[in-house]
């Protein structure tokens, strides 16, 4: 077997141990009554800081999953820009999150399900791939896909299911 090939399904196999875990971290957003959204960053193959969804519970619109997660790492590196880090998220990224990745200047993105009403990594638009920009981050989408797709559906299908249970006043 070519060593190229050894090397992707290493790196492939990696990607998705990363993953596992912001899935983890989506559980505890979920868990807490928020979208089920997680994110970890990773240096050099080691997890530097996780986060996940908290704008309902803090009544912040800036503590989205990976938001959290960057200032964690922030925090722990002594850092505001996070060179050599990697990103996992379990839905692609909107335009503030990717906003602030750039400012971090962030290696790489990874991320698992598309989000075709606000992902910006390819789905409404792909913030990453405009050239004027002046850093550029590589991005890879898809990774475990069908099982964060498969918890975010199941969450909007439980909060649906409750309100129409609640009678209307």
């Amino acid at each position: 077997m070519p060593d190229s090939v050894i090397s992707l399904a290493a790196d492939l196999a990696l990607d998705a141990r990363f993953m596992r875990q912001a899935l983890a971290q989506a559980e505890l957003a979920r868990a807490q009554g928020e979208v089920p959204v997680g994110a970890v960053v990773v240096k050099d193959g080691e997890v530097v800081a996780v986060g996940y969804n908290q704008p309902i519970g803090r009544h912040d619109p800036t503590a989205h999953a990976e938001v959290m997660a960057l200032r964690a790492a922030g925090e722990k590196l002594g850092n505001y820009r996070l060179p050599g880090c990697e990103l996992y998220v379990t839905l692609e990224p909107c335009a503030m999150c990717s906003g602030a990745m750039m400012h971090a200047r962030l290696a790489r993105v990874v991320y698992a399900a598309s989000d075709p009403k606000t992902g910006v990594c390819g789905s409404v638009l792909d913030l990453f791939a405009h050239e004027v920009l002046n850093h550029h981050t590589e991005v890879v989408g898809g990774v475990l896909a069908e099982e964060a797709s498969a918890m975010l559906k199941g969450f909007f299908a439980e909060r649906r299911a409750a309100a129409r249970r609640i009678p209307a006043e």
